[in-house]
């Protein structure tokens, strides 16, 4: 799971959102794509998160960040963030909305 949270100009969000929408298709056709949601953040206008599922972090890190796409996906959308963000990947959850998995045990 992939994890970003994107800072822009809250007098440009809907510019940002539009470019965005224009981008979507980019990643979308990357392999081990699997879902994505960016939502708006209630407390603090200009401010996004972003959430991609992805089957491998490699299918990000260099199936996506290597490719073609990802050169177009910077260009309509990098130029937008302020800071520049930090993406930070996670694993497999402990816990869902179906409860926690079974114990694993450590040694």
């Amino acid at each position: 799971l992939e994890h970003a949270l994107l800072d822009v100009d809250p007098a440009r969000a809907g510019e940002y959102e539009a470019a965005f929408h224009k981008a979507l298709p980019l990643i979308t056709a990357t392999p081990g794509f699997l879902d994505l949601t960016l939502s708006p953040c209630v407390e603090k206008p200009g401010r996004y998160l972003l959430l991609v599922k992805w089957e491998t972090l490699e299918n990000h890190t260099v199936d996506f960040r290597g490719s073609d796409r990802y050169q177009q996906w910077k260009a309509l959308l990098h130029a937008f963030y302020k800071p520049f963000p930090e993406v930070t990947h996670f694993a497999t959850p402990v816990a869902s909305k179906a409860g926690f998995p079974p114990v694993r045990e450590t040694s």
